[in-house]
């Protein structure tokens, strides 16, 4: 499914105007930019701009050939008589409202309606999306019922198939991956910032069981919200909040050995997740074509085996990389 192609990708929530807003020449522009880097699989989801995203993405790829593509399920779109300026921090949101599902019925739904969107005639990869996640509202023992009651039929029925090829969970969190996992059968995790320089979550608690059910992860959020990409100057936020102290010297040490063999900051952090045989792809997104184009330059950016060293032997990383 996923090969050495993949390696890096892009994730498209900020095409949909996360945060800020887009206008359609920065999304043709971006997305173009990583068509000509070589970049061939794209992550998409309902939730990102209340489908603003699928459209956008499919409307791109359409005509071209020999890409991935990534979506989710877990959301339903309805229409909104009266939808707010910005939704769940989209600027460039759809007219709709949304409500979680994970039933049967629910997933079925989602995957036709996220066809619609995308007018393409296949999607790769399935997620299960934001299931566990306090900060959603979906940590509860009613979401996890319609999943396992009814929602992994649809996922077990949308492979045999055909519909999808991989199935799996799309999240932030590594609690509900480890209640998850050998629950159904899954093969791939997309799971943002807990396989990081900064957060080893995901290799210390995840990383046996991944390789018992042999899952693949894909890796988002490898800058952490922003502090292993700008590094610890004032201001600088970790996962979405203005970091602590403590994270600032601790961001400060992994500079301070980044720096001692020539290597930028966030060459190290984009580049660490694909150290590990584990994961299968890291993921980037961005609204800026000149931002696509420094990441992906230091994605390739050619760094000293002697740094990874130098990082374990500090404790910053595990020795499974």
């Amino acid at each position: 499914m996923l090969t050495d192609a993949h390696r890096l990708s892009l994730g498209t929530a900020a095409i949909a105007g996360l945060y800020r807003p887009v206008t359609p020449e920065a999304v043709q522009d971006v997305l173009e930019t990583a068509w000509d880097s070589g970049i061939r699989y794209f992550d998409t989801a309902p939730h990102y701009g209340h489908g603003a995203s699928e459209s956008l993405l499919g409307d791109f790829l359409r005509h071209k050939k020999e890409w991935v593509i990534s979506t989710k399920v877990g959301r339903i779109l309805s229409p909104d008589a009266n939808p707010p300026a910005v939704v769940n921090g989209f600027h460039n949101a759809w007219p709709f409202k949304q409500h979680y599902d994970y039933t049967y019925d629910g997933i079925m739904r989602s995957v036709e309606d996220s066809f619609q969107r995308l007018g393409l005639n296949r999607i790769d990869i399935l997620f299960i999306h934001d299931i566990g996640d306090p900060d959603a509202g979906t940590d509860t023992a009613e979401h996890r019922s319609q999943l396992l009651g009814s929602g992994i039929k649809a996922l077990e029925e949308l492979k045999a198939n055909g519909t999808v090829k991989a199935v799996g969970l799309g999240v932030n969190t590594v609690e509900i991956c480890e209640e998850l996992i050998g629950q159904f059968d899954m093969d791939l995790i997309l799971l943002a910032g807990r396989y990081t320089l900064l957060d080893q979550s995901a290799r210390l608690r995840l990383f046996p069981k991944l390789i018992q059910h042999n899952i693949k992860l894909v890796i988002g959020g490898v800058f952490n919200s922003g502090i292993l990409a700008t590094g610890p100057v004032p201001g600088a936020h970790f996962n979405y909040a203005p970091a602590p102290q403590a994270i600032l010297d601790r961001v400060a040490e992994i500079q301070a050995v980044c720096e001692a063999h020539g290597t930028p900051l966030p060459a190290a952090a984009i580049q660490y997740p694909d150290q590990s045989p584990i994961v299968a792809s890291t993921l980037i997104g961005t609204t800026k074509a000149g931002s696509l184009k420094r990441n992906i330059a230091q994605f390739q950016h050619p760094l000293p085996s002697a740094l990874w060293q130098h990082l374990r032997n500090e404790g910053y990383i595990g020795d499974d990389n």
